[in-house]
């Protein structure tokens, strides 16, 4: 019979997340022990200052030297606290910063669709608030917890030695008190999910707020936009408001009547006294650690809300660490041969299949483009190519071979992709380009911008190619962006090129410098087009219709033109345009 693998709790997981770490943690979790049994160390030094008062003991040097134990004792307390903090919080960041660094690795292996099913803000969030969430558990919950849980065990068992009436009377809160807790945690979980969207709705529309600016202010549509992000503000504010609201009662009445052991500890105790069952100075011993009890039960009670809301916040992170990604082997034979063949290709997205059954082939060197209308499946085929998404059903092969079985590092390095919104880091030019190979020279990139054609503007900026380019290539216009973007995939010399409608949004000026550039980047390789203007593609060796996620047609420019079809339609739509624009300009 199959059984379902059962995930692991939250805390198991989060600890089995500390790797290498694993004895930093155990050095703070034995120090936090310590520590604490250094502060509850004192009570016992009073209760035997108590019952020397009790038996007459007059010697003064007795008490200074019961002091000076009392004080060493602080003193150990702080060490051990300061050390056990220290240790985990080394152990913790470091560990932070694997798990960030695994998650944003991860993105790379996940399908792009996975990724951009996802808003910026939800990752954003994720990434930077969620996995600093972690913090609080790694850094104080596991010494912390555990030490303050272990002492009162400790504490209430020698109790009981003493009396275990005594040790009943210690416990008589407790009851209660959890009664509070149970009922401060009833619908935790619903409202916390609220701060979770409502926390997730903020950051996208804050995300989208700025980057939207200039189309808010250009249409008049500032009241309406900031009247959005007010909206989302407030309920990301009211969702903790709520909780906090919610939980106040409970949580005031768990955190007084569970540490109030004095209420049943003193008159039972008296009684007890009173009838002669329980000597004086046990009962003084009883008081003095049942108050001693008092502080880590507490400690303990103040992390309630990080343990409601941990299964949230390491759901989160896992759901980017446990995503399904695409299956790439390590290792494995390279194909010498750079053709491409798609055979029998569908692909879905989101549940809705948008490629039904794609055959095409790309002979080594060739040139072949693939035109079709707005949301054919032209750009879904290229990213599919370019192994961005994996196919769902069919293959893609190159020089024969299924590319989900080539090491995925090995086939980028067979692809440059050129797209309309190549996107630029806000790094220098130089940087950005040499993104292209790492290990060029700052002549090899230098030479690779004098070859797109970005080099004369380059030197033109601020700082030539030291100037930061800013969030997303921002300080530069759409045409340099490109450009940059050309010379990147040129300095990176793959054998296959990918141009998706690379021109899209230039001005004629810089689309001709763009062609110039793309005729020189393409030289002798193999070469998959998608073109927006037709009379860039005229001249492929195959021309590729895409019409509802099929090929509709194929051939060359001449032939496709005698088959009466859609791609006649399209051109003479493109000439329309293209001598009304002459006649107009």
């Amino acid at each position: 019979m199959e059984t379902t693998k059962k995930s692991p709790s939250p805390m198991v997981w989060v600890l089995g997340q500390t790797g290498v770490h694993k004895g930093q943690y155990v050095l703070s979790v034995v120090l936090a022990v310590l520590g604490v049994a250094f502060s509850v160390a004192p009570y016992f030094v009073v209760a035997r200052i108590a019952a020397a008062l009790m038996a007459g003991q007059r010697d003064l040097s007795f008490y200074l030297t019961q002091c000076a134990v009392m004080a060493a004792l602080w003193l150990c307390r702080v060490l051990c606290h300061a050390f056990s903090t220290s240790t985990s919080h080394k152990a913790t960041f470091a560990v932070l910063g694997e798990i960030r660094k695994r998650c944003t690795e991860k993105l790379t292996r996940m399908p792009l669709g996975a990724v951009l099913e996802q808003s910026s803000g939800a990752l954003k969030n994720t990434l930077i608030e969620r996995i600093d969430s972690i913090e609080t558990t790694l850094a104080h919950i596991v010494p912390e917890v555990t030490a303050n849980l272990l002492i009162p065990i400790i504490i209430l068992i020698y109790i009981f030695v003493i009396d275990w009436r005594m040790g009943l009377a210690s416990l008589v809160t407790v009851p209660i008190g959890l009664f509070c807790y149970v009922f401060m945690m009833t619908g935790s979980a619903k409202f916390y999910q609220r701060t979770v969207s409502a926390t997730k709705a903020l950051n996208d529309t804050a995300v989208e707020y700025i980057n939207g600016i200039q189309v808010i202010k250009v249409f008049g549509k500032t009241k309406s936009s900031y009247d959005r992000f007010t909206h989302d503000a407030y309920e990301a504010a009211h969702s903790f408001i709520d909780w906090m609201r919610a939980c106040i009662l409970p949580m005031t009445f768990a955190m007084v009547v569970m540490p109030a052991t004095m209420v049943s500890v003193l008159p039972i105790g008296g009684l007890l006294v009173k009838g002669g069952s329980l000597a004086p100075t046990d009962f003084v011993t009883v008081i003095i650690l049942s108050v001693g009890v008092i502080t880590p039960l507490i400690t303990l009670m103040s992390y309630s809300d990080d343990f409601r809301t941990m299964g949230t916040i390491f759901g989160e992170v896992r759901g980017i660490l446990d995503a399904p990604e695409m299956e790439r082997p390590e290792d494995g034979d390279i194909p010498a041969d750079n053709s491409l063949k798609l055979a029998d290709v569908h692909f879905s997205y989101k549940d809705k299949e948008v490629l039904h059954g794609v055959d095409l082939e790309v002979p080594e060197g060739s040139f072949v483009a693939l035109v079709g209308p707005s949301g054919s499946g032209k750009s879904t085929i290229a990213r599919l190519i370019a192994s961005l998404w994996d196919v769902s059903g069919g293959s893609i092969t190159l020089g024969g071979m299924d590319i989900r079985k080539i090491p995925q590092e090995a086939y980028s390095d067979k692809i440059a992709f050129v797209s309309q919104d190549n996107y630029l880091f806000n790094m220098t030019v130089r940087e950005n380009i040499r993104l292209g190979r790492p290990d060029a020279s700052d002549a090899e990139v230098e030479e690779a911008a004098r070859q797109s054609g970005c080099h004369d503007f380059i030197l033109g900026l601020e700082n030539g190619y030291d100037t930061m380019v800013g969030s997303s290539g921002g300080h530069l216009s759409g045409g340099e962006r490109q450009r940059i973007s050309i010379a990147r995939a040129m300095l990176k010399a793959a054998p296959i090129v990918i141009l998706d409608e690379a021109t899209a949004y230039t001005d004629p000026e810089n689309e001709a410098v763009i062609q110039r550039s793309v005729s020189k980047l393409t030289e002798g390789k193999t070469l998959i087009v998608i073109a927006h203007r037709l009379s860039t593609v005229v001249d492929a060796d195959r021309i590729y219709v895409v019409r509802d996620g099929v090929i509709d047609d194929s051939g060359t420019h001449e032939e496709l033109l005698k088959h009466h079809g859609l791609y006649e339609t399209m051109w003479n739509a493109h000439i329309a345009v293209r001598d009304g624009g002459e006649i107009h300009g």
